[in-house]
C-alpha cells in the first residue's frame, strides 16, 4: 500500500463571526489581464511630428531585430520622395497605448507581372530589408495583431505579401509560431542569401581564412602599384563633421561609373538624391552612421556608408573610381573595412547584397537567409483563392516558411 503523503498542519481558521472588530479586509481582486496589442493604420505623413518620431526612435532602440530602412530617419525621406500621394500606410502596433511596432504597407493591384490585388509590405530598390520593427519580446503579439488587421480588410486584397523578410531570428520564428497556432497557410515564394560578416577572428586572421594566398598576394601587389600613383590613405568618419561634402563626393563618384550610365546611381533622380542626403544626416545625428574613404592624394577613390544598428550593422552604399579598376580599389576598401570585426558591441554586418555579388561574396563567407513570403488572409473564399494561386506558384512544393 502506498504511503500517505505528509501534510503540514495549518492553524485553525477563525470563523467570520469571531473576527475582531475593525475595518473590513481589502477584497483580493483578480489580476488585470495584460493589455491587448492592436494595429492602427495611419497616413505616413502623420508620423512626421516630433512626438511620433521620438516614440519611433525609442522603438528602434528596443527592437528585437534592427532594420535601419524602417527607422524614422530613413523611411520618412524615402516616403517623401517615392510616395508623395500617400498610398503607403504605416501600421502602428500599440501595446497599452505605447508604440511597439512599425511596418509600412500598401495595397497593390499587381503581383509582380500579374494583375492580382494584394496587400504588401512596402519596400523599394534602396530599402534592402523588409523586417518590421518590433519591441523585444512582443514579436508574437505583433504578428497576431497584424494578421487580425489583414483579415478584416475588405476589398480585393487576396493575400498578404512580405518581401525581403529575414527567415531566421526572433521575428521570423514568431511568425512561424503564429502561423502554426492559427493553422494559417503561408508560402515561401522566393529565397536568397544576404552576404554577412560575422566572426570571432581578428581582421587579419579572417582575411587569411577567407581569401587564398594567391589572391592576398595579388591584392598586396595592386595596393603597392596604386601607391606609386600618389599618397594612399584610409579615413574613417563618424558624426556629422564634413558630412555634406562627403555626401556630394560620393554622389559624383557613383554617378561617374556604370550606375550613372545605367541610370541607377543615386544622383540620377531627385528623390534618391534627397533620400541619400537626408538619411545620412539623420543617421549621423542619431549615432547610426559610419563612413569609410580611401583617398589618393586627398581625392576620394573609394567610399562606403554603413548604418550602425548594434548589435548589427548594414553596409548601405559603396562606390569607387572605375578608372582605377586595375588596382581593385573597392576590394582594398573592403579589406580595410574588416576592422569592423574589432568594434566593441558589434556582432555582425549585413552587406545588403546577395550571394551573386561579384566582389563581396568572395571576401565575406557568412550568409543570412532572406525571402519573399505570401500569407493567406480573410475568410474561406479568399483563403481558397490563395491556395490555388500559391500552389501554382510553388509548383507542387509544400506550404510553409
Amino acid at each position: 500500500m502506498a504511503s500517505q503523503p505528509n501534510f503540514i498542519r495549518a492553524k485553525p481558521v477563525v470563523a467570520p463571526s469571531r473576527l475582531p472588530p475593525g475595518p473590513n479586509p481589502t477584497p483580493q481582486l483578480p489580476p488585470k489581464p495584460a493589455p491587448a496589442g492592436e494595429i492602427r493604420s495611419v497616413d505616413w505623413r502623420e508620423m512626421q511630428d516630433m512626438g511620433a518620431m521620438l516614440a519611433w526612435d525609442a522603438l528602434a532602440m528596443w527592437a528585437s531585430e534592427p532594420n535601419p530602412f524602417f527607422e524614422s530617419w530613413y523611411l520618412l525621406p524615402a516616403l517623401r520622395g517615392l510616395d508623395p500621394d500617400g498610398r503607403v500606410r504605416i501600421l502602428r502596433f500599440e501595446m497599452g497605448g505605447d508604440l511597439a511596432g512599425i511596418m509600412p504597407i500598401v495595397r497593390q493591384s499587381r503581383y509582380y507581372t500579374r494583375p492580382i490585388p494584394h496587400w504588401a509590405g512596402w519596400t523599394h530598390p534602396n530599402g534592402f530589408l523588409g523586417a518590421p520593427l518590433v519591441a523585444r519580446g512582443l514579436e508574437r503579439p505583433f504578428w497576431r495583431a497584424l494578421l487580425t488587421w489583414a483579415d478584416a480588410q475588405g476589398g480585393l486584397g487576396l493575400f498578404l505579401h512580405l518581401g525581403e523578410l529575414p527567415l531566421s531570428g526572433a521575428v521570423a520564428d514568431a511568425l512561424r509560431d503564429v502561423l502554426n497556432e492559427q493553422g494559417r497557410n503561408a508560402a515561401l515564394v522566393g529565397r536568397k542569401q544576404h552576404v554577412m560578416l560575422q566572426s570571432d577572428l581578428s581582421p587579419e586572421a579572417y582575411f587569411e581564412a577567407t581569401v587564398s594566398g594567391k589572391k592576398r598576394k595579388e591584392y598586396r601587389r595592386q595596393a603597392n602599384r596604386m601607391g606609386e600613383l600618389g599618397a594612399l590613405k584610409f579615413v574613417r568618419h563618424e558624426g556629422e563633421d564634413d558630412l555634406s561634402a562627403w555626401c556630394e563626393d560620393f554622389l559624383k563618384l557613383e554617378a561617374a561609373g556604370w550606375k550613372g550610365e545605367a541610370g541607377s546611381a543615386l544622383a540620377c533622380l531627385p528623390a534618391t538624391t534627397a533620400l541619400w542626403r537626408e538619411a545620412l544626416h539623420g543617421a549621423a545625428a542619431r549615432g547610426r552612421l559610419e563612413r569609410l574613404s580611401m583617398t589618393l592624394d586627398g581625392r576620394p577613390i573609394a567610399m562606403l556608408a554603413t548604418f550602425m544598428t548594434k548589435p548589427g550593422a548594414f553596409m548601405f552604399k559603396t562606390a569607387y573610381d572605375e578608372t582605377l579598376s586595375a588596382y581593385s580599389p573597392g576590394v582594398l576598401l573592403q579589406r580595410e573595412n574588416l576592422a569592423m570585426l574589432d568594434m566593441p558591441g558589434l556582432g555582425w554586418v549585413d552587406s545588403c547584397a546577395d550571394e551573386t555579388h561579384p566582389m563581396i561574396t568572395h571576401l565575406w563567407h557568412e550568409r543570412r537567409p532572406v525571402g519573399r513570403v505570401s500569407i493567406e488572409i480573410g475568410g474561406a473564399v479568399r483563403r481558397g483563392l490563395f491556395g490555388v494561386m500559391a500552389r501554382r506558384e510553388l509548383g507542387g512544393a509544400e506550404f510553409g516558411i
